[in-house]
């Protein structure tokens, strides 16, 4: 999967737009109860089955990272490596998290939607 460097900080305004958005949807799915929390959550509702699409903050220790990744490629749960800790926390009304997993299909779709938009803007635009 594509890892996607930083939020809002920096970039394009169109770039900003799409990352912008996609925590706004993150903070929805928050509020509807359709994102479980954390490395440990994630992981969890990946055994399950229950996730259609995990973030990744680029700041993710290793450990953690190395614990959850393989699990969501066996698994084949797509994955974006995406925004920082604090970005991800925020956008959800927590403390700062490692990971975000979507529970609801169609959010999930879109998320990825816009994330893969965002890549595409920073592209195009020589990177942000």
């Amino acid at each position: 999967m594509a890892a996607v460097e930083g939020g809002d900080r920096g970039g394009q305004p169109e770039t900003r737009k799409l990352a912008r958005a996609a925590l706004d949807l993150l903070g929805f799915g928050a509020r509807a109860g359709s994102l479980v929390t954390g490395t440990h959550g994630v992981r969890a509702a990946a055994r399950e089955g229950g996730v259609h699409l995990v973030l990744l903050a680029v700041d993710t220790a290793d450990g953690q990272r190395g614990k959850l990744v393989p699990l969501l490629e066996a698994r084949r749960i797509p994955y974006e490596i995406v925004f920082t800790r604090d970005e991800l926390g925020a956008a959800i009304g927590r403390p700062p998290v490692s990971a975000v997993g979507l529970t609801h299909p169609a959010m999930a779709t879109r998320v990825g939607e816009l994330l893969r938009a965002r890549l595409r803007s920073a592209e195009q635009q020589g990177g942000s």
